[in-house]
């Protein structure tokens, strides 16, 4: 009977979330820094501020190839901005896919606060125009201000959450890490740096990326708390891409508990201790309590 309740609990939970995504979310080009931005947001009066969401895409991705999560973001009232980074090949972006990257995946030895640095100044300097910009300067409020990243996008965000110290923004109260590139702090040891929650998402079928997160001394190991680890069955590493759908519902829940929590300061929902159908994995250390 408690097994059934806490189904119908968390399904419950789920359609919620899921029913205050609806919304309707409006999308834009800009320039900012003198890269193309990809812009979501709402109609809002201009009179109250928004919180934002900063999101880096992966390697010779683009800044909308994770549409389906931007738009949850926006649709649940946060100003979200997502740069192509010089290394993008879709969505106006100039690099090739037979472009090799700066520094070889293979070689995470050799990697350093140096390895793609272009890509945290990206965002150090979109925040910067963001701040100056007359159509966004005043619709923003810094003090609710989280950083999404996928894949190189993942390791960009966490680089920019300490794990390289030189890198290291003031100000962030979440980083959501979907499949991220975390190999070259676990190896260096640098995630116990990281200044705010995190949340990691990996899959079962993620497999270059996934066994770095979970394993004895990975990423979530190493990190400190608050921090959260959610394994998505069947997901492979496209799952939190627009070429996936099979778990994004459930991505969209999670990734949103988390932020709402952290970001805007809401109170936590009971999903970010809780298992969905489609979850083969959820841990966490925070002040919700301790999964181990």
């Amino acid at each position: 009977m408690l097994s059934f309740i806490k189904h119908k609990t968390v399904a419950f939970v789920l359609l919620f979330c899921l029913a205050t995504t609806n919304a309707w979310a409006d999308e834009q080009s800009v320039k900012l820094a003198d890269m193309d931005v990809t812009v979501w947001s709402q109609s809002f009066s201009a009179s109250v501020k928004r919180p934002i969401i900063i999101f880096s895409h992966g390697f010779h991705g683009c800044a909308t190839q994770s549409r389906f999560l931007m738009e949850a973001f926006a649709g649940a009232g946060y100003l979200v901005f997502a740069p192509n980074h010089r290394d993008a090949t879709c969505g106006g972006g100039k690099a090739k896919s037979s472009d090799r990257p700066e520094v070889p995946f293979g070689k995470i030895g050799v990697w350093n606060q140096d390895s793609f640095r272009d890509r945290a100044d990206d965002i150090g300097n979109l925040i910067a125009a963001i701040k100056t910009d007359e159509r966004f300067r005043d619709l923003i409020d810094w003090e609710h201000f989280g950083l999404a990243g996928y894949s190189l996008g993942g390791y960009t965000v966490l680089g920019l959450g300490g794990a390289w110290p030189s890198w290291k923004l003031p100000g962030i109260k979440a980083i959501l890490a979907v499949s991220p590139f975390a190999q070259p702090f676990v190896q260096h040891k640098t995630l116990t740096d990281l200044s705010a929650p995190v949340m990691y998402q990996g899959g079962t079928l993620d497999f270059g990326i996934t066994p770095w997160l979970q394993k004895s001394q990975g990423a979530y190991d190493q990190s400190t708390q608050s921090k959260y680890y959610v394994e998505f069955r069947n997901a492979g590493h496209s799952a939190w891409t627009d070429l996936a759908r099979g778990n994004r519902d459930s991505i969209i829940v999670y990734s949103l508990a988390f932020m709402n929590h952290y970001v805007k300061g809401e109170p936590a929902e009971p999903v970010l201790t809780q298992t969905l159908s489609d979850v083969s994995a959820l841990r966490y250390v925070s002040e919700l309590g301790n999964s181990r």
